[in-house]
């Protein structure tokens, strides 16, 4: 009897112990879960994980998480814009991120002097102006006319010439802006369409540019010095014109006028080149167009900065003639016109020529007429456009002068 009480009691203890350890139980924390995407780009991939709902914590990393981890590249950012993870504000799934960085590559060249131009050349290539070539082109047409004129009748102008001033065009135009660039270096960073040229923003120092103006200036020589004795006198003396017309900004109004008188110089050259001499009936009627033509165009193109004109103290025609540049414009293009009429005449041109002036006096007339001179990107179209009216005036000068 006195052991059936004994075993009663021991079992009677063993079920009021049982309820201790399922108390302890509860009160322990549970047991950690492992987090889902255990990779090195888990931060970027959680929201992704998210957007699932499983009923219990995955054991192990989720198949679309490592499959995303492996798929992308190790460059790819879930935050850039080509993510269709991102949300408009740059975040991912309304998460705070970091704004995306634009590569530097995904940016397309701007000119082919970025594609094709080695890095340590590029700035001398810029400061040249050989990105934008409408300089060139409105350089080189007054002496393709000049040498067009002088060629004999019913023959085509000479081609060696013409392609040695091409060459002259590019060199002189690119000393050109290396001496504007160099005086105008405290101007140009403080407007807003110069201040990235390469003195402006320090790419290149003054020592560079003016080891890079004689190397210009040497090769120039190197064509003038294929030509007669007379246009070399004739050429060197443009040099005058070359350094000073800098500094014309800075004490007239009319800048545009001194540019013109350089730019046109090659009307006085291409004739002497091929002749030996200059015909004044001719030659000065063609000088004083090209004069004309550029007081136009060179004055829309003036009107692009003419706010940070008055702000740093210099002068140009756009501020001259103000709210009444389109009038101004239009009496030098009628002068324009008329002296290449009587340019022709006196070199006597053929009839094919005056349908080409038409052409281009509409050409001309059109630009005036249609700029929006408070429209900078306007400016600069029309201005780009004299290409065309230069290319009408010679199509008209090499016709009149292989019917004539």
């Amino acid at each position: 009897m006195a052991l059936l009480r004994a075993a009663a009691a021991g079992l009677l203890r063993r079920r009021r112990g049982a309820p201790l350890p399922l108390f302890l139980s509860a009160l322990s924390p549970p047991p950690p879960t492992r987090q889902p995407c255990p990779s090195p780009v888990a931060p970027y991939f959680t929201p992704l994980c998210r957007r699932r709902s499983w009923s219990h914590p995955p054991a192990v990393s989720s198949p679309s998480c490592v499959a995303r981890a492996i798929l992308l590249p190790a460059t790819f950012s879930i935050y850039s814009p080509l993510s269709s993870s991102a949300s408009p504000d740059g975040s991912a799934d309304g998460d705070p991120s970091p704004p995306p960085r634009p590569s530097p590559a995904a940016a397309p060249p701007s000119s082919w002097v970025d594609r094709w131009v080695p890095q340590p050349a590029r700035p001398y290539a810029m400061l040249a102006r050989l990105d934008k070539p409408i300089g060139t082109w409105l350089l080189a047409w007054p002496c393709f006319w000049s040498i067009t004129m002088a060629a004999m009748p019913g023959e085509l102008p000479d081609l060696r010439m013409s392609t040695l001033f091409g060459c002259g065009a590019v060199l002189l135009r690119g000393a050109g802006c290396t001496v504007n660039d160099l005086l105008d270096r405290d101007i140009d960073n403080k407007v807003e369409r110069t201040k990235s040229r390469p003195f402006a923003s320090g790419v290149l120092t003054p020592m560079q540019g003016v080891g890079f103006l004689g190397f210009q200036l040497l090769l120039g020589l190197g064509i003038l010095v294929q030509l007669n004795n007379y246009s070399r006198i004739l050429g060197a003396s443009s040099l005058l014109l070359v350094f000073s017309y800098p500094l014309m900004k800075r004490f007239t109004f009319w800048p545009q006028a001194y540019l013109g008188l350089t730019f046109n110089w090659g009307a006085l050259l291409g004739w002497a080149a091929i002749k030996g001499s200059l015909d004044p009936a001719i030659i000065l009627p063609l000088y004083t167009a090209g004069v004309c033509w550029t007081l136009v165009y060179d004055t829309i193109y003036a009107h692009q900065d003419k706010e940070d004109d008055l702000k740093v103290g210099v002068k140009s025609t756009a501020l001259r003639f103000g709210d009444s540049t389109k009038q101004w414009i239009s009496g030098f293009g009628a002068a324009c016109i008329g002296s290449l009429a009587l340019s022709g005449y006196s070199a006597d041109l053929a009839w094919p020529y005056y349908p080409f002036l038409a052409a281009a006096s509409a050409q001309l007339a059109w630009q005036i007429s249609t700029v929006d001179l408070s429209d900078r990107q306007d400016c600069n179209r029309k201005f780009v456009s004299n290409k065309w009216f230069g290319a009408l005036v010679f199509g008209g000068v090499l016709c009149g002068r292989l019917v004539s």
